[in-house]
């Protein structure tokens, strides 16, 4: 039987067309996590773990079993009445945990990681259009914050850190691809948007900064920075980093091209 995850949004758990997904909180907190780790064992302490952190009840072995049955039974009513493969077969025990064994057919997590990589290797290697564009895909991938609607212990709260961390930097890079491209007037409502909702971030005030001064509105280049001064001011008690401090120098001195006119600036790279 072929299973489809995905945890880049709600939490998608399919076995022959069928949801396997319970209703019940920490059912689901358990899926997640096998999810996530497809394929691999989880030990039961990081089940334990996720579910109760440090303070499990004395019948924790016993109602964590309970959720596995729960489990189970879900994708016994997924399988084919006539099907060989049995619900232990799709979750069984292994090496004092539980692994989901199924074959997965698609997994976002894995599509997402994959393309990611892929558009960055491009923009390293100097191909911003192909670059964008995998990036882009990789990005379309997400239907909502990661591990949406499943409640989130110590465990899966930081995986869910993790994969929203790595889907901001994958952000960056494609509108790094896509600054690298001229694409600056497209960006800026974008990046407006994105540097309200994270006022602290240095490297999405460099792109708007870059945009904006690209695009012939130096005047707005220079107030995102007096806006981020002021906000990791009040925030944090300190001064932006140095290579926004630069960007802005550069931007007061009125240059868009250092040395050879045909090379964008390192610091207006993007």
């Amino acid at each position: 039987m072929r299973m489809q995850l995905g945890v880049l949004g709600p939490l998608h758990a399919e076995l022959g067309g069928c949801s396997i997904v319970p209703t019940a909180g920490k059912p689901r907190q358990v899926l997640a996590l096998l999810a996530l780790r497809a394929g691999r064992a989880v030990p039961v302490a990081t089940l334990m773990e996720e579910l109760w952190a440090d303070s499990p009840p004395r019948s924790a072995s016993t109602t964590l079993q309970t959720y596995i049955l729960h489990l189970r039974r879900a994708i016994a009513r997924a399988l084919p009445e006539d099907c060989a493969v049995s619900p232990k077969d799709v979750l069984g025990m292994s090496f004092g945990g539980y692994r989901l064994t199924a074959v997965v057919e698609e997994h976002d997590l894995n599509a997402f990681e994959d393309l990611a990589l892929r558009g960055a290797i491009a923009l390293e290697a100097g191909d911003p259009p192909v670059a964008a564009d995998l990036l882009a895909r990789a990005l379309g991938i997400w239907r909502g914050p990661a591990l949406e609607d499943v409640p989130r212990g110590t465990v899966l709260e930081l995986e869910a850190i993790g994969m929203e961390e790595t889907r901001m930097q994958v952000l960056e890079q494609r509108i790094t691809a896509e600054l690298r491209l001229g694409r600056q007037a497209l960006l800026i409502p974008e990046l407006r948007v994105l540097t309200a909702r994270h006022p602290l971030n240095e490297n999405l005030s460099a792109q708007l900064m870059t945009a904006f001064h690209r695009a012939g509105s130096t005047w707005r280049a220079l107030e995102e920075f007096r806006r981020l001064r002021r906000s990791v001011g009040e925030e944090l008690g300190i001064e932006p980093g140095a290579r926004l401090q630069r960007l802005h120098q550069s931007i007061l001195n009125g240059e868009s091209e250092t040395g050879d006119p045909g090379r964008p600036s390192p610091l207006l790279a993007g």
